[in-house]
């Protein structure tokens, strides 16, 4: 009966202090009545005996936080009066029909849950307690942004858009770096999974994608997957992604990993992978891993016990090792099935051209004599916190800011035909899967998070200017996978024809 509030954060927690703000008004009720009765007698019984002392949202929220709990209970209130287990007096105040009810759903999802724990494997129990930890980094970044630092965040996401990030980033990386960071951000805010919507309103897709960075050793994956992300005090760089929600996974195999999944379980992170290489070293991990990108039920069994099957529902910021091969590349990873993986991430070639090289050295330089400002490092990371929990609904700021589906068009696949159209008259045959645009799309919605504020509307529409930054990352990888180069100002053309400008 009360499945749906459980799943919420805090869930049980709120229903706990609405038994307990109840009972406290049930205790000052009775309280009350002792002493009418001690002052009247038995006059005017039949009035005063059916008097009650109701309990109001404020009750519940100094238990709350009593109990060191920051969240919003209003909207639970909201669903068990809905349900006809809550009632409310003339006075803003509310009782229970029978905490029973509420009591005996307790007990059943503690027992639910117990059971569930004791199916889990003993490593994923183990991960729940970095689990925790991670959820507590969360929740305490967020309550320093809206308790203090929210009128300045808002006022910051008004402005803030794709350009500004590009411009920042260019500032630090230079124009040859910059647009490997722009997308390690962007993903960040793909980290909500917001539904994008098509022109009828239909849900056909959501924002959360897993990203791979790969080309020969020393190009700079690690420092745009993890440096940037989580930050790297000892070089200075402070963090740019979301507190307590990525998850590194540095010198982890993939059985220990596919062991600590079955603990995030319908959670949303991010799991950083700096060698994903290593991982193809295991036989038989490409199916595993192709389920757990593709979220669907993973099950695996090993000499030791059957993990799951359970449903992973995260995602991934990975680097890999492959050769050069002129302007394409050669992967080092020798499992056949590998395509598979990389077919369900959205993927950047580094190569070590003479200009990336210079412009390697020439921000290490910069960053070794301190002399790059991460001027926007903290505003991008409150934004970045508060965005992702408008969007996650977290009961901190549900009923305060709205949900905002991204909305696709019709303009959109019209730019896309034409960009095709123009590609495939300089090719002869195709390398290149049709899943490519979809995730060029995708990044073009991820993006698009970055311009919550911008306006009131309800929905978030994509930008031409943050579909040309999808339109280029689609050449670029159309011209990865063809090995081949494009001339930009062709397919910029063609998107300028398609948006009719």
């Amino acid at each position: 009966m009360l499945e749906d509030l459980f799943e919420r954060e805090y869930g049980k927690e709120v229903l706990l202090a609405v038994l307990e703000a109840n009972s406290q008004a049930m205790r000052k009720t009775e309280d009350w009545k002792k002493k009418m009765r001690a002052e009247y007698g038995g006059k005017s019984k039949q009035a005063w005996e059916k008097t009650r002392i109701g309990f109001s949202i404020d009750d519940v929220r100094n238990v709350l936080t009593t109990n060191g709990i920051f969240v919003n209970p209003e909207p639970t209130l909201t669903q068990l009066m809905k349900r006809g287990i809550l009632k409310k007096l003339g006075n803003n105040t509310f009782y229970l029909i029978d905490p029973a009810i509420i009591e005996n759903e307790i007990q059943t999802f503690e027992r639910t849950l117990s059971e569930k724990m004791q199916a889990i494997n003993p490593t994923a129990k183990e991960e729940l307690i970095e689990i925790e930890k991670m959820d507590a980094e969360f929740e305490k970044h967020l309550h320093d942004v809206l308790f203090n630092h929210l009128d300045e965040t808002i006022e910051f996401g008004k402005k803030f858009n794709t350009e500004i990030l590009a411009e920042y980033l260019q500032n630090i990386f230079g124009d040859v770096l910059y647009f490997d960071t722009l997308l390690s951000i962007v993903h960040q805010y793909g980290l909500a999974d917001v539904e994008i919507i098509s022109p009828n309103l239909k849900v056909t897709g959501h924002t959360g994608f897993s990203i791979s960075f790969f080309g020969p050793p020393g190009t700079g994956k690690t420092f745009t997957i993890d440096d940037m992300i989580r930050g790297n005090s000892r070089l200075g760089v402070p963090s740019h992604g979301l507190p307590g929600k990525n998850r590194y996974c540095g010198g982890m195999t993939p059985a220990q990993f596919i062991r600590i999944g079955e603990a995030y379980a319908g959670r949303k992170f991010n799991f950083i992978v700096p060698e994903f290489n290593d991982w193809f070293k295991y036989k038989g991990m490409v199916e595993p891993l192709k389920l757990v990108m593709e979220q669907r039920e993973v099950k695996y069994e090993s000499t030791i016990g059957t993990i799951g099957p359970y449903r992973f529902s995260s995602f991934f910021s990975v680097n890999y090792n492959t050769r050069s091969e002129g302007f394409g590349y050669e992967v080092t990873i020798s499992d056949p099935n590998f395509s598979a993986i990389e077919d369900r991430m959205l993927c950047r070639l580094h190569l070590m051209s003479k200009e990336r090289f210079l412009a390697i050295e020439e921000s290490n330089a910069r960053l070794e004599l301190g002399e790059i400002d991460f001027a926007l490092a903290e505003k991008i990371r409150h934004h970045l916190t508060l965005v992702y929990a408008i969007q996650t609904r977290h009961p901190l700021v549900s009923g305060k800011f709205p949900y905002k589906p991204i909305k696709l068009n019709k303009k959109i696949y019209e730019i896309f035909k034409n960009v095709n159209s123009t590609i495939l008259e300089h090719i002869e045959s195709i390398n290149f899967s049709p899943r490519l645009q979809s995730r060029a799309i995708k990044l073009a919605c991820a993006m698009s998070m970055l311009e919550y504020f911008n306006n009131d509307n309800l929905e978030i529409e994509i930008s031409l200017k943050n579909l040309r930054y999808a339109v280029r990352f689609y050449l670029e990888e159309v011209s990865t996978r063809q090995k081949q180069r494009f001339d930009p100002g062709i397919v910029l053309d063609a998107l300028s024809a398609g948006a009719g400008i």
